[in-house]
């Protein structure tokens, strides 16, 4: 029995040797190899290289909630407005032997409501690329913010204030770095961003003797024949940045010599009628934009300045284009760039200038207040500048109103706000603006009867109004 049971172990051994030889002799399945996402710190927090690539790419966006108060003037007019925006934005970044090359997009959608928004009684919903560029080395090309601006300036209002204050623009640049924060930047920009192509109103309701003595009640644009001029020389370090910029913009009308681009000016003089197009103007602007780390003061602080003058080039005091200043009720002043001096036909351009700055305090990491303002100066050329009140005496349509021309006029602006930043990139803040419009007495309002309808009008000494704002912020 003892010889059977050892016969039997060792066949099985010898049997279990056997197959473990020929186990190892069949091919093994190897695992696949796990490719971890690794971090990319060359750039700054959020950076991850792109797998089997040595190029970083970061992930970022805002939800950005807004809720307005501005006091109404009409029960037409919304007290209360409403806006959120949604962003989403890729940043990616390649370092090669020419320097580094970048692509940023940034995609924003925002739902606005109310009139301080510009969608009284409705809703507005505006799809926008704010940004899309390539950087090269020191080739910058695609739409980002102007190069007029500086982008250091650490300004925290969430209102509107009288400077260029950083809008985005298609352009292609070049920027020549000397070493030590100093640079020197040429850009091309899209002029079309730029234009203020606002009109005065109620003109057609003139008097046919008035109305050709008047300034013209249209200035359309024409073609784009060159782009804005803009440079700037910079220089930034740990305690701010200084800035000086300039640009030059074209100015080219359509219809300048007709009014409502259909019947031609009359020239007073020799009666005949003024050619139907003005010659072609270059205005131009310039600025000075200084930002100021405070940190003696308390960690954090910081103060800005910015002091601009343009003439012809309203849109480098506005911000960009518009249709003229609409900030306040029954106020609406309108400007352009320039328009066609009746007399002569030759264009004639508009200057203003601006100051505007702020300071901003921590009183805790988390805590941190700003005050802000700004003042703006109008200044249109003198045969530009005319009021006449209507009635319905001289109105040969019998409609009753009042027609405005273009006026000088200066703008006051002042406003302060408070965030608090409990968790890192959450922002809630509240905001108080005053705004103030002075024409000097010369801009006619409508006066009404019980019944509505217009009686007469009467001068306005100016007018004020304040704003309040909350905003709820996230970036990611």
């Amino acid at each position: 029995m003892k010889l059977v049971k050892s016969l039997l172990l060792g066949s099985a051994a010898g049997l279990a040797a056997i197959a473990g030889a020929q186990a190892a002799d069949l091919p093994a399945k190897k695992a696949a190899a796990v490719e971890y996402v690794r971090v990319c710190s060359t750039y700054g927090a959020g950076f991850f290289y792109i797998p089997g690539t040595e190029s970083c790419l970061k992930i970022g966006g805002r939800v950005r909630a807004d809720y307005i108060y501005r006091e109404p003037f009409t029960r037409a007019n919304d007290a209360i407005n409403w806006r959120v925006r949604g962003r989403i934005q890729l940043d990616h970044r390649t370092a090669t032997s020419y320097g580094l090359l970048r692509t940023f997009v940034r995609f924003e959608i925002t739902r606005d409501s109310g009139t301080a928004l510009g969608a009284q009684g409705g809703f507005l919903t505006t799809p926008n690329v704010a940004q899309a560029f390539v950087q090269f080395g020191g080739l910058t090309a695609g739409r980002v913010t102007s190069f007029f601006d500086n982008p250091d300036l650490p300004t925290t209002h969430m209102g509107t204030l009288r400077f260029s204050d950083a809008p985005d623009v298609g352009l292609f640049a070049y920027t020549y770095s000397f070493g030590n924060g100093f640079s020197a930047t040429l850009s091309l920009e899209d002029g079309q961003e730029r234009r203020d192509r606002g009109i005065p109103f109620n003109i057609g309701l003139l008097p046919e003797d008035i109305r050709d003595l008047a300034p013209l009640s249209t200035f359309v644009f024409g073609g784009q024949r060159m782009p804005d001029v803009v440079g700037n020389i910079r220089t930034a370090g740990t305690w701010g940045s200084v800035q000086l910029s300039g640009a030059i913009h074209q100015i080219r009308d359509v219809s300048a010599g007709l009014v409502n681009g259909i019947n031609p000016v009359l020239n007073p003089i020799t009666g005949l009628p003024n050619a139907a197009f003005a010659d072609t103007e270059y205005g131009f602007a310039v600025a000075l934009e200084t930002g100021i780390n405070l940190p003696w003061i308390s960690p954090g602080d910081s103060a800005w300045l910015a002091l601009t003058y343009t003439d012809g080039a309203l849109g480098y005091i506005l911000g960009g284009r518009s249709d003229g200043i609409n900030v306040i009720n029954f106020t609406t002043l309108p400007l352009t760039d320039a328009f066609a001096n009746p007399v002569t036909g030759d264009l004639e351009k508009t200057k203003a200038y601006s100051v505007a700055g702020g300071f901003t305090h921590y009183w805790t990491p988390e805590f941190r207040s700003s005050i802000f303002g700004s003042y703006a100066r109008f200044e249109v050329p003198g045969s530009a500048t005319f009021v006449v009140p209507v009635n319905t005496a001289t109105i040969d349509n019998g409609t009753a109103g009042t027609a405005v021309g273009f006026v000088d006029f200066n703008e006051y602006r002042l406003g302060a706000n408070t965030f608090w930043s409990p968790v890192p990139l959450l922002n809630l803040g509240i905001e108080v603006l005053y705004t103030k419009l002075d024409p000097k007495g010369r801009v006619f309002i409508p006066v009404t009867n019980i019944a509505g309808a217009t009686i007469g009008g009467k001068p306005s000494s100016g007018e004020d109004i304040w704003e309040g704002r909350i905003r709820v912020q996230r970036d990611f």
